[in-house]
């Protein structure tokens, strides 16, 4: 197994803990999700650097294909799903960002099966950077509030970002959905 790979699997690994830290009522404070912040960016940066080190070195495989995009799926659905029974996000943004991932995903798959390759998009770039900054300011949302005027900036900051990456997650799907209409018309 080559280093992406192995980054890769670093980050699926990485989930249960981040996920105990983040729901675990384990007397810790504000250090809990502090914990669960920090294993999220490390997790968040293997992906970033798996795909740098892949491309670079020639080292891309079926395998990192296939887990690499499942690993980002898994990582952030975990986050978003923790963050719905934190009462930090609403259920249904994360049903629409769930719903967005599995159509897409679905519609890779049929791309496939007829030898079309379908890239990431600008936008589904732009939506992944939203949805880990959206994540990010949640989680430290958890662990403290910084107030300016009795407003909690952070909470501020992170609907912000939240809202950003649900309009994104739109844009994007129909993006995708518009650009790549003929792969699912039927093949004679």
């Amino acid at each position: 197994m080559n280093l992406p790979n192995k980054l890769t699997m670093f980050r699926v690994i990485l989930i249960p803990f981040f996920v105990f830290f983040l729901l675990a009522d384990i007397g810790l404070g504000a250090v809990a999700p502090i914990l669960a912040l920090i294993i999220f960016i490390v997790a968040s940066l293997t992906d970033m650097l798996d795909g740098k080190i892949a491309r670079k070195y020639n080292l891309v495989t079926n395998f990192g294909k296939f887990m690499d995009p499942l690993a980002d799926k898994l990582l952030v659905c975990s986050a978003l799903i923790c963050l719905v029974e934190l009462e930090k996000v609403p259920s249904w943004i994360v049903i629409i960002i769930i719903a967005r991932e599995f159509i897409i995903s679905g519609f890779r798959l049929i791309a496939a099966d007829h030898q079309i390759v379908i890239a990431a998009s600008m936008w589904g770039k732009f939506k992944t950077t939203f949805q880990m900054a959206a994540i990010i300011l949640l989680i430290l949302d958890c662990a403290w509030a910084l107030s300016l005027g009795g407003i909690n900036i952070i909470h501020v900051l992170a609907e912000i970002a939240l809202y950003i990456a649900l309009v994104l997650t739109v844009i994007s799907l129909i993006d995708y959905l518009a650009k790549n209409r003929d792969v699912l018309k039927e093949q004679d």
